[in-house]
């Protein structure tokens, strides 16, 4: 008798086997780690590298925030550029209004913050904008997404937002 006449079927089993354990018993994806790249601590960079791309801006630290105040004049040019940011990056679920009630808003649970609010109202310039980068429910942090140099027009036109009664952030 030839060997692989025997080997054939006696490996066949051993990977049928193999195949069954992995199949019953192996890993599950519940037992993998899981890390969002916002949650990753990245090394430091060594001395004297150049990164390829520029590095995540930070959101500022609360003491910080308090501090800030917008460079932004409220003319109407410029709430007219915060508009236009609002609704490309915050009104799928602030809404129009900025009453939290956007159309991906209404399916969050807490549902997006009324921006018309007396909180948020109370906020100072910087306080908005710590919120508004890297507050409950912006995850990915918008800090990521909003370009820098929108920032403060965004803080500009959710100030316009909470002073008008109706929410239209209209600039009469």
């Amino acid at each position: 008798m030839k060997w692989w006449k025997i080997a054939i079927p006696v490996l066949l089993v051993i990977a049928l086997g193999a195949a069954s354990y992995l199949l019953l018993v192996g890993p599950r994806m519940y037992d993998q780690p899981h890390v969002r790249a916002f949650q990753a601590h990245m090394p430091p960079t060594p001395e004297g590298v150049v990164p390829l791309v520029d590095p995540v801006p930070q959101v500022p630290a609360a003491a910080e925030a308090r501090r800030l105040a917008s460079p932004l004049q409220a003319t109407q040019a410029n709430v007219a550029r915060g508009k236009v940011y609002y609704e490309y990056y915050c009104v799928s679920c602030h809404g129009d209004k900025g009453d939290g009630n956007g159309p991906v808003g209404e399916s969050y649970v807490p549902k997006p913050a009324d921006l018309r609010s007396e909180k948020v109202r109370a906020y100072s310039d910087g306080e908005l904008l710590r919120a508004m980068l890297g507050g409950v429910g912006h995850e990915p942090m918008l800090v990521q997404i909003v370009q820098p140099e929108h920032h403060w027009y965004l803080v500009l036109y959710a100030r316009r937002l909470a002073a008008s009664p109706s929410g239209s952030g209209s600039a009469n």
